[in-house]
């Protein structure tokens, strides 16, 4: 088994009146150049950790992917406590521009894969669709891994599960802490906030991974970003998880990682 090197606290980004942004950095012992992996936390935007891949991996993850020929990137962002929409987008957008910037010096060769799972899914989808700084558009994005992140705050509240253990309508929901108020109080933020709003034909590939008894997103949030980006005729793919809830509770996470790593070797293959 390759080693891997772990350079911890990069700092990234400063908001003015808020905490330094870090990022942590995983990349196989050699010269490379490797293709750049970009992963986000989940937590509801208003908790979790650039440390950890999800419950079901911990940290675990990082290292593996590394291995596989990966420089794999774990970003900060600010959390609603501290900020609401769009920060959180913002920060993503800084952290694609350091690694722009400087992704040669870690390693990596340009091409980058966003990967996030819930409110991570939620940013790396958004961070695709959306305009990349000038510094950060010198990176391609190649690829999208978004595992069950919100996709349209306007219609989650409609769609939650009689059994769902929370609703996007109610006003201190999560989404209403991202958007700094209820969503359907602001329709053009919330709109501005969902990723199926962004679609488009220049996107890159997508791969969206959804359990179809998530309590907390509705696989049908899944279900409309596929149909959105379809529509604008991008290469998206579904692929759901029977029986899984929110981060993989009831099921075997592995069958999980291994059609995301094939969609991951598939979009950084070498094109001849």
């Amino acid at each position: 088994m390759s080693r891997v090197r772990r350079s911890q606290a990069i700092p990234f980004a400063e908001p003015e009146g808020y905490r330094p942004l870090e990022l942590d950095l995983y990349r196989p012992d050699g010269d490379g150049p490797w293709p750049l992996v970009v992963f986000l936390h989940g937590g509801g935007w208003r908790r979790g950790s650039r440390r950890s891949f999800g419950p079901a991996f911990g940290d675990r993850l990082f290292g593996r992917v590394a291995q596989l020929g990966y420089v794999v990137a774990s970003l900060d962002y600010r959390l609603t406590g501290e900020a609401v929409f769009p920060a959180q987008l913002d920060d993503v957008h800084a952290g694609l521009d350091h690694l722009a910037r400087h992704g040669g010096e870690y390693g990596a060769d340009g091409r980058a894969v966003l990967w996030g799972e819930s409110a991570g899914g939620h940013l790396a989808a958004l961070a695709a669709l959306t305009a990349l700084t000038p510094a950060a558009s010198a990176l391609r994005v190649v690829g999208v891994i978004d595992w069950y992140g919100p996709a349209d705050l306007r219609t989650m509240g409609q769609q939650a599960r009689p059994d769902a253990l929370a609703s996007a309508d109610n006003p201190d929901s999560r989404e209403a802490q991202l958007l700094g108020g209820p969503v359907a109080a602001d329709e053009a933020l919330a709109t501005q906030a969902s990723p199926v709003a962004h679609a488009h034909a220049d996107a890159p590939p997508f791969l969206l991974v959804h359990g179809t008894a998530d309590r907390l997103v509705p696989v049908q949030q899944s279900e409309q970003l596929h149909a959105a980006l379809r529509a604008a005729g991008v290469d998206a793919r579904l692929e759901l998880v029977d029986g899984a809830d929110h981060m993989w509770a009831g099921v075997d996470p592995e069958q999980v990682l291994t059609a995301s790593l094939d969609f991951l070797a598939e979009v950084t293959r070498p094109r001849p």
